[in-house]
């Protein structure tokens, strides 16, 4: 039977377990140090990181944020949501979902906000299943070829 916990990620060693697991989702990271710089400076910006360990190792993580707008006021946005293409199916998704909405409830959010691609009809419905409705559609436009 594997041992499971829900743990923020607080050390350097701690993130450097995560990075394997984050690249699944954010493939253009250019290596483990890019990762490293990239959490600390969106650190200062509230960012944490939750992870799911199964058995000392990192199998799925929610890298999130609290934030205040206009339109939500305050709430919890989810940045990064994945879990190891060989540990899906096993609710740890659900279990980090879970976790973040009553991190929001209890921190007085009035939402929890999330994006996904358009073409990520997994993700989507996974998310269908978990309560989450579509509220919005969000446009980008690239400035700097080099830091997209």
């Amino acid at each position: 039977m594997s041992h499971q916990e829900i743990r923020h990620i607080e050390t350097a060693e701690a993130l450097r377990a995560c990075f394997p697991v984050m690249r699944q989702l954010r493939p253009h990271l250019s290596g483990e140090a890019d990762f490293a710089d990239r959490v600390a400076r969106m650190r200062a910006d509230s960012y944490a990181l939750l992870a799911v360990w199964d058995d000392g190792a990192p199998v799925a993580l929610a890298g999130y944020r609290y934030q205040e707008n206009l339109i939500y006021g305050r709430f919890l946005y989810v940045d990064d949501l994945v879990v190891t293409e060989r540990s899906r199916g096993a609710r740890h998704g659900a279990r980090l979902l879970q976790a973040l909405e009553r991190m929001a409830r209890e921190a007085g959010c009035a939402k929890l906000v999330l994006d996904t691609g358009l073409a990520n009809a997994l993700a989507q419905r996974f998310y269908f299943r978990q309560g989450l409705l579509t509220g919005a559609m969000r446009f980008s436009k690239v400035l700097d070829e080099q830091a997209a």
